[in-house]
């Protein structure tokens, strides 16, 4: 490697000096990179790349200088060009999945697949200096001149700043790719990401399976749209240890709520990881072929702004770089403001959901037990709007323990508790302990899985194994529960692998396994991490680290998870997140270093399932009527239901339930890396235009904003849970430990977060249980949240205050029956009030 920089640098050398005898050489250099151009037969190409790596310069990937300018004189058709099939030979994705069939379709079309008009590829003919840190290029084409700006960045001295302008020749649609500044070999490739869409270490010749899955890099040039980019950065690492990123300058890609109506599925920017010939090279498209701003007359022109970014560092330190420098997240956490405390939501949802008619409880006979669910009004194969679903154990066992109203330990546990028992398959034969589905249909008298005749592994670990777990933290002796416990760990044994792994799904009917297309990269092994701690039986751990460690090499180092939501084929969701809260745990079990890093790094990829543009703003906007500055409806900081080629955040944009929150927390007191907190807080406070005013009920999808529940009444209980996860994982972050209660296993299918309250824990020192009780304390500022703990021992009640925002809070505290005493709280800042009763 020595002998290779010497060489590299030597080759520098010659060409910033070369003399008469060869085309005078063209350089933009500063102390972190350098760029040098060569004139040959063909144009001005680049020969070298540069990236100074500690005291030495490191060449990255091979250099081109290649631009591509796409033209068509008609508009592409928006019509899929082809069709692909599964890597077990069907048509993808299939005729039942019609919630996908808009979103494959558009992005199978020419555009998408990049095969859409006449690509003109060239190396600019013409270059000047333009400034001491600047060069321009010029091109003349039959159809267009092309003009590139290319500037060092004296802020940020590993990038390039380029603008492109084009000048129509002729008629018809223009679209510029930004310069290939160079590409990288698959051998020479360690990571490479659009993130939002896909991240892996290595091509994937099956098209359906990387382009809908990211299971391997597509080795195709495809054009992803910006809805489902959470971060406008494609980017491609090195084995030496570098990253190749190009970052579209903000205000660039689609605002989904520009003015006053959604704006979500407007097309401004392509990205891509490769350049139109199919090399590794990230790329950006603007106009997008065939998109309004493509459309030129003679005489028109263009114009646009990005950067290159070449980091010193891995593909996550680029993405720091992105997020913060460039499109100034910091900024967008900042802003934030609560109008309705997080506390003050979990103490409203309360009432939400001791109300039978708005939390739409119901109470069915089955089987000689009366089992008790939710109605659910969204699609369930099968539902005649008769559906009934119970969602988050953990937070129904907590809220009811916590605040011992008897509407919930009478009216609603016991009913919740006998659905679970019916919803377990208790008869021999293959499904025996399994889930017999996520939902029960009262007319038909029959559970049902969400999409097909199917029974998943994986629901067995959510729908058995996490909430009989959850409630037997809250009932340990209950006898029949640890029955139920122990017959679904011992299915969830005899259906493992011996590699470890097990089946997507099988087919309820005939016992096949089905869904062979996709490997299950997602944490199944967690179940017998539950059937561990409450059991004791070391074979269960056993074969939670053989599932683990095939996770490890199967989707850690690959990059590849996949989603929970058979309504969506599976789509990448937010089971991401659930697969590094995974690992932390099994870690606590375990003390094995492999399953930390393991859970960091299933974190950081989760990161990229977090939106962090368009940069959030005071900019007026009206909302179905309502006024609102553009932050308190901003995407960023939110994550997505599924997101993808054909998950819901092409139409519906992310969504409110921030499961993460919590578990960025704590990771973010792991690494100290920032992104971890911002990210959690950006999605947690100041939401309020997404919240219903009656009820306190957030709307699940980001295009719904405030209009509740709607047809999942289900959805409080995880938003009681995920904000307590959050608010508890931020107390004991801000405390150093102070503050610190045992976290219980996460909730079925939406994410990390964990469920509180079975065990007492410590505040300062002393033995403490959670309690919640709205008339004991008022508070006068919405961005001051509190928790309240009782002494085991003793009269003593701590109030944990806890400021919500970016710069510092003065709150009234009204005790039941005391004073009010004034506190003052530092940006996020914490404190504890000691109140005798």
């Amino acid at each position: 490697m020595r002998h290779r920089t010497i060489l590299f640098f030597s080759a520098l050398t010659l060409l910033t000096h070369a003399g008469s005898a060869q085309a005078p050489a063209t350089q933009l250099a500063n102390e972190r990179v350098r760029i040098s151009w060569a004139k040959t037969s063909r144009g001005y190409e680049i020969r070298q790349v540069g990236v100074r790596q500690g005291g030495r310069w490191q060449p990255l990937g091979t250099p081109s200088g290649e631009n591509t300018l796409l033209y068509a004189a008609e508009k592409p058709s928006d019509k899929p060009s082809e069709t692909f099939r599964s890597l077990t030979g069907e048509e993808f994705p299939g005729p039942k999945y019609h919630y996908q069939a808009v979103q494959w379709a558009e992005s199978t079309n020419p555009v998408s697949l990049n095969t859409a008009g006449q690509a003109i590829h060239f190396f600019p003919t013409e270059a000047r200096k333009t400034g001491p840190n600047s060069l321009t290029f010029r091109q003349e084409t039959e159809t267009a001149t092309i003009s590139t700006e290319w500037t060092l960045d004296p802020k940020f001295p590993t990038d390039v700043v380029v603008k492109q302008t084009l000048t129509a020749k002729q008629k018809g649609f223009f679209s510029l790719a930004t310069p290939s500044l160079a590409t990288v070999a698959e051998s020479q490739m360690s990571w490479a990401t659009v993130p939002g869409y896909f991240q892996g270490n290595k091509l994937q010749p099956n098209f359906a399976l990387a382009y809908a899955y990211g299971h391997g890099i597509p080795n195709r040039p495809v054009v992803y749209r910006e809805r489902c980019a959470t971060t406008l950065s494609p980017m491609v690492s090195t084995r030496n240890g570098l990253t190749l990123s190009v970052i579209p300058e903000p205000g660039l890609a689609r605002d989904p709520w520009a003015v006053d109506k959604i704006t979500q599925i407007d097309w401004h920017i392509g990205l891509s990881h490769m350049n139109r010939k199919a090399q590794l090279s990230p790329t950006l498209y603007y106009p997008v072929l065939g998109e309004p701003k493509s459309a030129l007359q003679p005489g028109e022109t263009l114009s646009y702004t990005f950067r290159y970014s070449l980091t010193d560092g891995d593909w996550f330190k680029a993405l720091n770089h992105a997020v913060y420098d460039v499109y100034r997240f910091k900024e967008s956490v900042a802003i934030r403001e609560s109008k309705q405390s997080l506390t003050s939501r979990i103490q409203q949802m309360h009432h939400y959901l001791t109300d039978p008619k708005t939390s739409l409880w119901n109470v069915e006979e089955y089987n000689g037990r009366k089992i008790g669910a939710q109605s659910y009004l969204g699609g369930v194969v099968g539902s005649d709007r008769d559906a009934m679903k119970n969602s988050d154990y953990g937070a129904m066992w907590m809220l009811a323990t916590a605040t011992g109203d008897s509407l919930l330990t009478r009216n609603v546990l016991p009913y919740a508790e006998n659905f679970k028992l019916a919803q377990q398959q208790t008869t021999d034969g293959f499904f025996k302990g399994a889930a017999a589905g996520q939902y029960y249909l009262a007319k038909k008298k029959k559970f049902v899985e969400e999409w097909g005749e199917v029974v998943e592994p994986i629901a067995l670990t959510y729908y058995i194994m996490l909430d009989l777990g959850n409630m037997l933290l809250f009932d340990p002796n209950n006898g029949e529960l640890k029955n139920r416990l122990r017959l679904g760990a011992d299915r969830l044994l005899s259906w493992q692998k011996p590699n470890g792994s097990w089946a997507v799904a099988y087919d309820r009917a005939t016992e096949a396994e089905v869904f062979r297309d996709v490997q299950d990269v997602r944490p199944t092994f967690y179940g017998l991490m539950v059937a561990y701690r409450l059991l004791k039986d070391p074979k269960y751990l056993a074969g939670a680290r053989k599932g683990a460690d095939w996770i490890l090499k199967n989707a850690i180092e690959t990059g590849s998870y996949l989603g929970v939501c058979g309504d969506a084929r599976y789509a990448p969701d937010f089971a991401t997140g659930q697969t590094a809260q995974a690992f932390l745990d099994l870690y606590d079990f375990t003390r094995d270093e492999r399953y930390k890093q393991a859970a960091i790094t299933a974190a950081k990829v989760y990161t990229t399932s977090i939106y962090t543009h368009p940069i959030a703003s005071h900019q007026p906007k009206l909302v179905n009527g309502t006024q609102r500055q553009d932050w308190e409806i901003s995407q960023t900081g939110l994550s997505f239901e599924h997101g993808g080629i054909f998950g819901s955040a092409t139409r519906h944009g992310p969504i409110q339930l921030a499961s993460h929150a919590g578990l960025f927390i704590r990771m973010y007191g792991l690494t100290k890396e920032p992104i971890f907190a911002d990210m959690a807080r950006a999605g947690a406070v100041g939401r309020h235009a997404f919240v219903d005013a009656k009820t306190s009920v957030a709307s699940y999808y980001w295009q719904a904003m405030n209009r509740g529940a709607g047809p999942y009444p289900h959805h409080a209980w995880w938003q009681i849970g995920w904000l307590t996860d959050y608010l508890m994982a931020e107390a004991e972050l801000r405390s150093d430990g102070k503050v610190s209660f045992p976290r219980g296993f996460v909730t079925p299918k939406v994410g990390p977060h964990q469920t509180y309250g079975f065990a007492p824990g410590t505040v300062n020192g002393q033995k403490a249980r959670l309690i919640i009780d709205e008339n004991l304390v008022k508070l006068d500022n919405p961005a001051v949240e509190h928790i309240l703990a009782k002494a085991v021992q003793g009269n003593k009640t701590f109030v944990i205050l806890m400021n919500s925002h970016a710069k510092p809070a003065e709150v009234k505290l009204t005790l039941a029956g005391k004073p009010a005493v004034s506190k003052q709280l530092p940006a996020y800042g914490l404190d504890i009030v000691t109140i005798d009763q």
